[in-house]
């Protein structure tokens, strides 16, 4: 299709999705093939590729294009989607390093990368410690080759300067939020606002801000695009992540790829538990104490759990956040009047990121 598209024509988001990671094979292929020339560990690409390959929606990716094009993007593709897919492999980052910290054993209904490695060396006198350490060492190469994509991008001196200044400020971001989620492992409160404070600086500028403020960058837009971007991407970045706390507790596993009892086990700060803990009555409150946190929470413990969630009002009360962030999205992108193929895509990507069944 042509680039911008053509009026009346859509953004294909699935196209966009396989160029992406058209890109990807193309580029982690090279480094096998850089591997093998080196006789470094064989192993090591196709874990990072098989990440990949597991799944993940690519929001990321394609909201960097559609921000392209809403910037007013055009012509050849090479660099936008260069720029696109370095933001998965910092994505692969990211997760792999947050399941060791979490210790999670699955990821989209797969073995964690740390769980896969400490398979691998189960002959060495520390195959989990093995295991988590070889899991750090790739997600790092995973970063540090998003970069190696990004600086490959092909952009002019203006607009490489534009786009490394958001993605430095999207990588830090995302760091200060993981630390901030760190700090609050062990503090299981009724502060709804440091956990919205997590969710903003973890996620919600990283998943949705920050990528479309890549693409507009790439297209050579300005401060104005990138406000809009910020005013749009941190409500429906909350919502996203707000919705994935629900999921957490409240999904399928077979729908999310993740064990519901990994967030309640880990007594994962989140704005749900947060509102819970605010609304419950003593009895409530002594349950959730009792129970989340604990290693060894089964089935049985998590339905008492989730009882208390719905009595208190809790998980409507989240529900009613994630609907009040995107009416607040939708308005934003009504007063911005974008083109109709990136109003479209942006309107879609926004249910999309908000209505995920649980």
């Amino acid at each position: 299709m042509t680039y911008p598209p053509a009026a009346g024509e859509r953004i294909d988001m699935t196209g966009v999705r396989e160029q992406v990671d058209a890109v990807l094979e193309e580029f982690l292929a090279s480094k096998a093939r850089e591997a093998a020339e080196c006789g470094h560990p064989p192993e090591v690409v196709p874990v990072v590729r098989d990440f990949l390959a597991a799944g993940g929606k690519r929001i990321r990716p394609v909201l960097c294009v559609v921000g392209w094009h809403a910037a007013g993007g055009r012509g050849e593709r090479h660099a936008i989607l260069r720029v696109a897919a370095s933001l998965e492999l910092f994505v692969t980052f990211a997760l792999i390093h947050d399941d060791i910290m979490d210790d999670s054993a699955t990821r989209r209904s797969r073995p964690t990368v740390h769980r896969l490695l400490a398979k691998r060396y189960a002959d060495h006198r520390r195959p989990e410690r093995m295991g988590a350490d070889a899991a750090l060492l790739a997600g790092n190469l995973a970063l540090i080759w998003s970069r190696e994509l990004l600086h490959s991008a092909g952009l002019d001196a203006d607009r490489a300067r534009a786009v490394h200044a958001v993605d430095d400020t999207l990588q830090a971001e995302v760091m200060f939020g993981q630390y901030r989620d760190l700090l609050g492992g062990d503090r299981f409160d009724e502060d709804v606002e440091a956990a919205l404070a997590i969710v903003r600086y973890k996620t919600a500028g990283g998943t949705v801000q920050r990528p479309l403020q890549l693409g507009a960058a790439v297209a050579g837009a300005g401060p104005d695009l990138a406000n809009v971007f910020t005013a749009l991407g941190l409500p429906l970045g909350e919502a996203f992540q707000l919705r994935d706390d629900l999921l957490g507790v409240f999904g399928r596993p077979d729908s999310t790829g993740k064990p519901n009892l990994d967030d309640l086990r880990e007594g994962k700060r989140t704005v749900l538990l947060a509102l819970a803990l605010r609304r419950a009555d003593a009895e409530q409150q002594a349950t959730l104490r009792a129970l989340v946190g604990r290693a060894d929470l089964d089935e049985g413990d998590a339905r008492r759990i989730r009882v208390v969630l719905e009595t208190t009002g809790a998980r409507r009360g989240v529900e009613d956040m994630i609907t009040a962030r995107y009416r607040r999205a939708l308005r934003v992108l009504d007063e911005a009047a974008f083109a109709p193929a990136p109003d479209a895509a942006l309107r879609e990507l926004a249910l999309a990121a908000t209505a995920r069944e649980v």
